[in-house]
């Protein structure tokens, strides 16, 4: 049975269509991102690695040290929150990722961050 992770991750994505271009096909999204810590250690959030993928299955990936500049610690019952962004060029995917972290004493771990959707108005579907 695998063991449930003390760090829990919310995303909240959010279409910007100031920012789009759907001529263009360049689709816009702000993500607001919480992490809390539920567990009994502080831990702090070393490097992340998110996986865009588009309705047309075209993979992106980014990654890099920290969040937003910063590699914050979050303590105990504490939360970290900070909005970043990302784009695509169909106007729908998905996105998921991994935070490493470590904890005070420098045990590193993985944090999976499950799949959400990002969608735009400028979806059409059709059933052929």
């Amino acid at each position: 049975m695998k063991k449930e992770s003390p760090i829990q991750v919310v995303v909240e994505p959010v279409f910007l269509e100031d920012q789009s271009l759907p001529l263009e096909n360049h689709y816009v999204w702000a993500l607001q991102v919480w992490i809390e810590n539920q567990g009994a250690e502080t831990v702090q959030l070393l490097s992340r690695l998110w996986r865009m993928t588009d309705r047309n299955g075209l993979t992106q990936e980014v990654n890099g040290q920290g969040v937003v500049g910063e590699k914050p610690w979050i303590a105990p019952g504490a939360m970290f929150h900070y909005t970043s962004g990302t784009s695509l060029t169909a106007p729908s995917g998905l996105m998921e990722g991994t935070y490493h972290m470590c904890t005070q004493e420098g045990k590193k771990f993985d944090v999976t961050i499950p799949a959400f959707s990002l969608d735009s108005p400028h979806e059409t579907a059709s059933v052929h």
